[in-house]
Formats: structure tokens, sequence, C-alpha cells
């Protein structure tokens, strides 16, 4: 009865591990396939990118982008397959170890059956009883009978229940091993992927350098453009801020505590959206469906030409043409900006927050709307010459720049 409750426990414990495991591979399973959605992503931009000679710069961001994100594929395969090989060696281990008990209980029980046979052909159980000195005796007997008969039924369906347990297991190792192998060729095939991808990257920084000069003149040129565009808005929401404030004052009909300059006067409301939006720091949505990062926020040195810092005041999101940008929070469209190119910036207020989406074709809201997360604010301008879809995306608190980064969902 010990040993039968015993390979009961060892069975509810070998099954309780599972979920703990089940969970991290989870995790990883999840990772790897969102990489390869972002591969898929990065293969798409860059075909378009890839059309026009012209464009050999967006090119290798985003070839760079692409290396980058293979190589963090390979590396959550490695994390999966040591943890799918650890979770192997322990189950073989284990399968040794129920297979031993197996082999135990078999043992015992082929010994019971034995005893109990020799004792059939002295006796019967008949005689047994009979034998007894009184009632009580031979009551006990029969009790001791119909247990013993109990306790080899017992015997039998542990031996059925732990010959399940080592069949599953073995079935879960075979799995396993699959999973396995399946995950080394895919680190491989990633490997090969690298290999062709690094020669592509040599072959466009090649081109570039032989044209550097060009490219140098055409990316001091787009840096110009950019610092006005962001001096432009930088202005553009100090003066808001002021008509904002002055309409606050005449609402409010009494003199609102000190503020500091360029800082919006809140109201009850306003600030209840604000608490609201500093509790969703980094699990806003992104500004657009499909997108990714070819240029990250603040100060850093051009990757391929030297000589040149960029200071981004954003994130630059490459995405496909068609897509459109959209709003990351509850808020009112405070202004649109139109550029000396036609194209447009939109600008949306979240209390003393301010989300901008630079570089759309066209708008599809106005002045003073409220939009709701989510909402689209208009189509996301794509480069005719260099095929180019392209969404510069700024956050401010009043007039202070902040890493959009850290405010929006990891992908």
């Amino acid at each position: 009865m010990v040993k039968f409750k015993f390979y009961i426990f060892a069975l509810l414990l070998f099954l309780s591990v599972l979920p703990a495991f089940g969970q991290t591979k989870k995790a990883l399973e999840i990772e790897r396939k969102k990489l390869k959605k972002e591969i898929t992503q990065v293969n798409a931009l860059l075909s378009q990118t890839k059309k026009n000679q012209k464009n050999a710069l967006e090119s290798l961001e985003v070839l760079n982008q692409k290396i980058k994100t293979r190589l963090k594929l390979i590396k959550t395969i490695n994390l999966e397959a040591n943890l799918l090989a650890k979770d192997i060696q322990q189950n073989q281990q284990k399968l040794t170890k129920l297979n031993n008990e197996l082999t135990a209980l078999k043992a015992d029980y082929a010994a019971m059956i034995y005893k109990s046979y020799k004792s059939k052909s002295q006796q019967s159980r008949l005689l047994f009883l009979l034998s007894s000195k009184n009632f009580y005796q031979a009551y006990k007997r029969l009790e001791y009978m119909k247990q013993y008969t109990s306790f080899r039924k017992r015997q039998g369906e542990a031996i059925v229940i732990q010959t399940a347990t080592v069949e599953k297991l073995k079935d879960s190792l075979l799995l396993k091993k699959k999973a396995k192998d399946t995950l080394i060729l895919g680190e491989l095939a990633q490997k090969k992927q690298i290999e062709f991808d690094k020669k592509n990257q040599e072959k466009l920084i090649s081109a570039i350098k032989k044209k550097e000069s060009r490219y140098k003149r055409q990316l001091q040129q787009k840096i110009r453009a950019e610092k006005k565009i962001a001096q432009k808005i930088d202005k553009i929401i100090k003066e808001e801020i002021a008509k904002a404030n002055r309409l606050a004052r005449a609402k409010l009909k009494v003199k609102p505590k000190k503020t500091t300059k360029n800082e919006f006067i809140l109201s009850p409301e306003a600030k209840a959206l604000v608490a609201k939006f500093e509790l969703n720091k980094g699990k806003l949505p992104w500004p657009v469906k499909e997108g990714l990062v070819t240029r990250k926020f603040g100060v850093q040195k051009h990757p391929t030409i030297g000589g040149i810092t960029l200071n981004s005041t954003g994130l630059h999101i490459n995405t496909k043409a068609g897509m459109y940008a959209e709003s990351i929070f509850n808020g009112e469209v405070l202004t649109i900006q139109r550029t000396a190119e036609g194209r447009k910036n939109v600008l949306i207020r979240h209390g003393n927050y301010i989300s901008t989406y630079n570089n759309l074709e066209n708008t599809l809201v106005n002045v003073g709307d409220t939009v709701k997360t989510g909402q689209k604010l208009g189509k996301i301008f794509t480069d005719k010459v260099t095929g180019e879809t392209k969404l510069i995306f700024v956050l401010f608190k009043n007039t202070v720049r902040l890493n959009p980064s850290s405010w929006i969902l990891k992908r």
C-alpha cells in the first residue's frame, strides 16, 4: 500500500513540473515568432528600397536592422534549444528512474502472485476458513483475504499507471528531440542568411563609399530640413501653450497658481487625462500598425558616413506604402502643420503631453477634433523616387522632447 502511494505521488510530481517549463518555452516561442514576423516586414521594406539605387542609404539602414533582428532570432533559438536540451536530459533521468521502479513493482507483483499460487495449492480458502477456532477468527481471516485480493488489484493498477507514465514520457522525449532538431536546423538557416545579408551589406557600403560626397550632401540637406521642421514645431507648441493658457485663464475666471513658462495650465479633466497617460507609460500602442524603427531617439553617429552626427527628435519608423498614422492615446488635435514640401504634421494634445506624427500625405482629422486611441490621423507619405514610407514620431511633455521608446510597447 505504501509503495502504491509513493508511485502515485511520483506521477503527480512529474506532472507538476511540466507547467513551469511550458511557460518558459511558450515565452521563447512567442519571441521567436515575433522576430520572424519582424524579418518578414524588413524584407518587404528592403524590396521597396532596393527598387531605386538612389536609396542606398535607406536600404543599408533597413539591412542593418534585418541583420540585428536575425542575430536576436538566433539568440532566442539558442535559448529555446538549450532549454529543450536541459529538459530532455532531466526527462532521460526521470525515465531511467521510472523504468527501475516499474521493474521493481513488477517483480514484487510476480512474487506476490507466486506466493498466492503456492498458498492455494497447499490449502483452499474454504479449509483456511473452516480451520478457524471461532467465528471471530473466521471473520478476521475472511477480511484478510478480501484485503489481500484488493491489494493485489491495486498493485496491478499501479503497474498500469507506471507503464502509461513511462510511455508518455518516452513520447514526450521523442517530440522534444524532434523540436530541438528543427530549432537547430532553423538556427543554421538563419546563420546562412546572415552571411548572405552581410555580403549585401558590404556591397551597399562599398557603393555608398564610392559616392560618399554625394550621399553626405544629401544627408546634410535632410538634416537641415529636419532641423527646420523641428524648430517650427517647437515654435508652434510654445504658441499653442500660450494660446491654451489664455483661454484657460479666461474660462477659470480666477488667477491660477503660478505656472512655469511654456507649461500648460491643466483643468481637472486634463489632469485626469495626464494621470491615465502616465499610467500607460511603456504600454502605449505604436503610432503605426506595422513598422520598424530605423533611427532611434537622440544624438547618434551615422553608421556609414563619417563626420555626420544625427540628432533624432523622435523615432523614424519605416513602414509599407498605404499605412496610416494612428493616435497613441485619447486627446485633441492641437494643430496641423504643413511643410514646404506639402507634407502634413499632426500634433495631438494629451493634457500636457503632445504626440506628433510627421511626414503625412494627407490628414483625416481637423484642428480641435477629439481623437481616440488607435484612431487614424492620416496616410503616411511614400516617396515616389525612393519608394520609402517613413513616419517620424515625436513625443513632448510641454516643450520638452521625450524618448518615445520608453512610452510605447516593446516590439
